[in-house]
C-alpha cells in the first residue's frame, strides 16, 4: 500500500514539474517573439521532460511563436516521434539539432535554444565570429563553440558532429546558420541566449559605426570570468531575471500559460 502511494506521489510530482517546465518554455517562445528573434515559424526552444525517458518538448510546427502555449507543446523522443497525441507535426531540422543534445545520457543540459535572428545569423557569417568588444561578449570569451555549416541539418549523422562541436561549452555559433545555447533550466538557457543575442547586436552596431576596439586577452578573460562567477553564484542561474520577464509577458498576454 505504501509503495503504491509512493508511486502515485512520484508520478504526481513529475507531472507538476513537467507542467512548470511547459509554462516556462512556452513563455520563452513568447519572449523570443517579443524581442524579435523569430524567423517566421522556424528555430526551436526545447526542454527535456523529467523522468527516465529521453523525451523533450518542442514547438508545434506551423504555429507562430506567439501562438505557443504550455498545452500545445509537443512531446517527442530522440527519434523525432511524438510520444503523446498532437494535432501538429514536427520540424525535421529542429529535431536533428536538438536531439543531438537531448540524446546525451550524462548531461545537465536539459534545455536547448536555437534562433535564426538577423544579428545572430550575421555574426555566424563572419569569419572571426563573436569578437571581444563589449562586456556582454566577454561572457563568451574562450567559452563559445563553433560548428561548420552542413546545410539545414536534415541528416542523423550530423548529431555526433554537433555534439563534438559543442563539447563542454554552453553556447554554440552554427556558422552561416544561427545561434544555440544550452542550460540545465529554461531560465539559464534563455538568459545565456539573451546575452549572446545582445553581444551580436552590439558587435554589428559598433562595426557599422567605425573601427572596433578589441579587448586584450587578459582583460577579456577576467571580465568573462567575473561576470560568469556572479551569475553562477546562485543555484538558480537566471531565475530572478526570467521571473521578471514572465511578469512582463503576463501583462501583455498570459495565454501561454494554458
Amino acid at each position: 500500500m505504501n509503495k503504491a502511494l509512493n508511486t502515485v506521489g512520484s508520478e504526481s510530482k513529475l507531472e507538476s514539474t513537467e507542467q512548470k517546465l511547459r509554462v516556462e518554455l512556452a513563455c520563452a517562445y513568447r519572449l523570443v517573439d517579443y524581442f524579435g528573434w523569430c524567423e517566421l515559424i522556424y528555430g526551436h526552444l526545447t526542454a527535456r521532460v523529467p523522468g527516465p525517458n529521453a523525451h523533450f518538448l518542442i514547438n508545434p510546427y506551423g504555429l507562430n511563436y506567439d501562438e505557443v502555449t504550455a498545452s500545445n507543446l509537443v512531446k517527442i523522443d530522440i527519434n523525432g516521434h511524438a510520444v503523446e497525441y498532437s494535432d501538429y507535426p514536427i520540424n525535421e531540422a529542429g529535431f536533428i539539432i536538438h536531439s543531438a543534445v537531448h540524446m546525451l545520457e550524462n548531461t545537465s543540459n536539459h534545455v536547448v535554444m536555437h534562433t535564426h535572428s538577423r544579428s545572430g545569423m550575421a555574426v555566424a557569417a563572419l569569419k572571426n565570429g563573436l569578437l571581444p568588444i563589449s562586456m556582454g561578449a566577454t561572457i563568451f570569451y574562450d567559452d563559445i563553440a563553433y560548428h561548420d555549416y552542413e546545410g539545414p541539418s536534415l541528416y542523423l549523422d550530423e548529431r555526433s558532429r554537433l555534439q563534438t562541436s559543442l563539447g563542454n561549452k554552453k553556447a554554440l555559433i552554427l556558422r552561416n546558420h544561427g545561434l544555440m545555447t544550452v542550460g540545465e533550466t529554461v531560465p539559464e538557457a534563455f538568459l545565456r541566449l539573451y546575452r549572446l543575442e545582445s553581444a551580436c547586436r552590439t558587435q554589428l552596431d559598433a562595426s557599422a559605426a567605425g573601427e572596433v576596439t578589441l579587448l586584450d586577452h587578459d582583460i577579456a578573460s577576467k571580465s568573462g570570468q567575473d561576470v560568469n562567477r556572479f551569475m553562477e553564484s546562485t543555484d538558480d542561474y537566471g531565475q530572478l531575471e526570467f521571473n521578471a520577464l514572465m511578469r512582463k509577458i503576463d501583462k501583455l498576454d498570459d495565454s501561454y500559460r494554458h
